[in-house]
């Protein structure tokens, strides 16, 4: 797990109740870093999300590239989730993150039950596609 990660895990266990943690979300969507509008084009989109998602990977070479996740959402709530997501992934070997399921992690605090069954499907939907995107590289360079 990256430190990043681990930060939002140790905050989140200090945070009692779904309000607290709702207000942390979205402040950790807030610091997100916005995404160019020239990258938030369809091919970048996640589909699958009431709200307006876009992911940009980008790959280092290699048999098992390390890839590089950037992402951004039109609503606050959402944009923590994917600053989240991006903390689970961006920076690992496409191998660690194939077999890495966030939805698990998320699970784990508390995050995932206290989300609209919208939301719920638009996290699934994001991290469906990263974990694809790297079984894809690695059967690219298993080939």
């Amino acid at each position: 797990m990256s430190a990043e990660l681990d930060s939002i895990l140790e905050d989140f266990s200090f945070l009692d109740d779904w309000e607290d943690r709702y207000r942390y979300v979205i402040e950790l969507g807030k610091a997100l870093p916005d995404l160019p509008e020239d990258e938030k084009i369809e091919a970048n989109k996640v589909h699958g999300c009431a709200s307006q998602v876009w992911l940009v990977m980008e790959n280092e070479a290699g048999d098992d590239p390390v890839m590089h996740l950037r992402g951004d959402s039109d609503a606050f709530i959402v944009r923590g989730l994917v600053a989240i997501v991006l903390a689970v992934y961006s920076g690992h070997k496409a191998s660690e993150i194939a077999k890495t399921d966030a939805i698990d992690i998320l699970r784990r605090i508390g995050l995932v039950e206290n989300l609209s069954a919208q939301r719920a499907n638009g996290l699934n939907a994001m991290v469906t596609r990263i974990r694809e995107m790297a079984a894809l590289l690695l059967a690219g360079h298993s080939s």
